[in-house]
């Protein structure tokens, strides 16, 4: 089975929004693979802090259903995808990639290009799948945290409680 790599971010009711998302994606995936959160200031507009982070599972899903999941969570968790782009939001479930495939079809880019462009991507990215290439460009995700440099993109790791994430233990946090 593939391995998935899903951005998870929010900047509205921050920990419980993460928590939910958490929540949402084990019951849907089962167990995953979870980053340390970051704390991050918005890019491209004006607002409260992110936290960010990456979760990984396995699954026999193609990617346009796990895109299509994603999607489904973000609205049951209360999100709107009216408005702008850039702009505070309750949750944000990306797809970041789906095992080596590259996929650009029905609007789904795979590797998701926010990797190589975001710090809050990035860096969570590398610490869980540090190893592992990307698909394009076959430098491991460690090596391209390393090069990344500052971009004006500062984040700072954020020492999560986890509360009521259901069934989150140390054996899936990294």
């Amino acid at each position: 089975m593939p391995r998935v790599f899903v951005g998870v971010g929010s900047n509205i009711d921050r920990a419980a929004s993460i928590r939910a998302a958490v929540r949402e994606l084990r019951r849907a995936f089962g167990p995953l693979t979870l980053s340390p959160v970051y704390e991050s200031a918005p890019v491209g507009f004006s607002g409260d802090n992110f936290y960010n982070l990456v979760a990984a599972f396995e699954t026999q899903l193609d990617p346009a259903a796990v895109a299509g999941a994603l999607h489904g969570m973000e609205r049951g968790l209360g999100r709107s995808r009216k408005g702008p782009r850039f702009a505070s939001r309750l949750i944000d479930l990306d797809l970041l990639l789906y095992g080596d495939r590259v996929v650009e079809q029905n609007g789904l880019t795979l590797p998701r290009p926010d990797i190589e462009r975001y710090a809050f991507v990035l860096r969570p990215l590398a610490d869980i799948a540090g190893d592992v290439h990307h698909p394009r460009t076959g430098a491991t995700f460690r090596e391209m945290w390393q090069a990344f440099g500052d971009h004006g993109q500062e984040l700072w790791p954020v020492d999560f409680d986890w509360g009521d994430a259901g069934d989150a233990g140390a054996e899936d946090l990294q």
